[in-house]
């Protein structure tokens, strides 16, 4: 069964809703009830008919081609990621996974030995669903005492919605988990999607929920994090992806101003230690 099979038909309404018909070259009309575009007008720029766009909307019809899915993201004038966000959604939808060829969870030596160059500063290597497979000294003195590190496999999405300390570590919580939600319909199987989706829905409820279906894009940029030695930290996330088959990403943990690379350094010259695997 597909993590969520309402997914996509949910992103598509969401996003004719959004369209305006000036914004697409379309007449506004006078008799219009809805500032959004009507399926016939999605239906006819992207060359389909309104019966199958409505199949695809009603999650009767998970299996959409590329060809579709690129003219309907194109008729909305999505831009990249969302056209990114559009096929993961239609692969999560038919039970696909984004990479056929890995767990998410199989750190390759190669993947490990990048981490390590960016010691000592902050890096963890990490699946969309938020496993945290292998980490820096510089990112273990971060996540450690706020106990993301905790378990024995962490997650960091199972961290901001489940642990009641997420709220306090991360001042822009609401931002944190809109970005973690986005993240599980992009792999690194539907089964592994799925069931943490439903773990998550039962311990978490609306809070979680009711995220699901809103496929705001991730906002990135400056997470700030509240770190019981440090203080108030300011530090920018860049993404670096790992080649398809590994369904992983290096994420690099960067100083936003002068006062975090202070911290920071004070931080490193009271902790000392080496890359950890989980």
């Amino acid at each position: 069964m597909p993590a969520n099979p309402g997914a996509l038909g949910s992103f598509i309404r969401d996003r004719r809703d959004r369209t305006t018909p000036e914004s697409v070259g379309l007449p506004v009309g006078v008799r219009r009830r809805a500032p959004g575009l009507r399926r016939s007008e999605l239906a006819t720029l992207a060359g389909i008919s309104v019966e199958y766009l409505v199949r695809i909307e009603q999650g009767r019809d998970r299996h959409p081609s590329p060809q579709v899915l690129r003219a309907i993201g194109d008729a909305l004038r999505l831009d990249a990621a969302a056209h990114e966000h559009l096929r993961a959604l239609a692969m999560a939808s038919s039970g696909q996974c984004m990479g056929p060829y890995s767990t998410g969870r199989d750190v390759r030596p190669g993947a490990r030995a990048v981490v390590e160059q960016f010691e000592p500063g902050l890096a963890v290597l990490t699946n969309r669903l938020g496993d945290l497979l292998a980490h820096t000294s510089g990112f273990d003195a971060l996540a450690r005492p706020l106990g993301l590190l905790d378990p024995a496999e962490p997650n960091l999405t199972r961290y901001v919605f489940l642990d009641p300390r997420a709220r306090e570590a991360f001042p822009d919580w609401d931002r944190v988990a809109d970005d973690r939600v986005t993240n599980l319909y992009r792999g690194p199987t539907a089964g592994a999607s799925r069931r943490l989706i439903e773990a998550i829905s039962e311990e978490a409820g609306p809070e979680f929920t009711g995220r699901l279906n809103r496929h705001d894009q991730p906002h990135g940029g400056v997470w700030r994090w509240n770190h019981p030695e440090a203080g108030e930290l300011r530090l920018d996330v860049e993404e670096l992806e790992l080649p398809a088959g590994d369904n992983q990403q290096i994420l690099v943990l960067m100083p936003a101003d002068d006062a975090t690379a202070e911290s920071l350094d004070a931080m490193r010259r009271r902790r000392s230690g080496a890359l950890r695997a989980v």
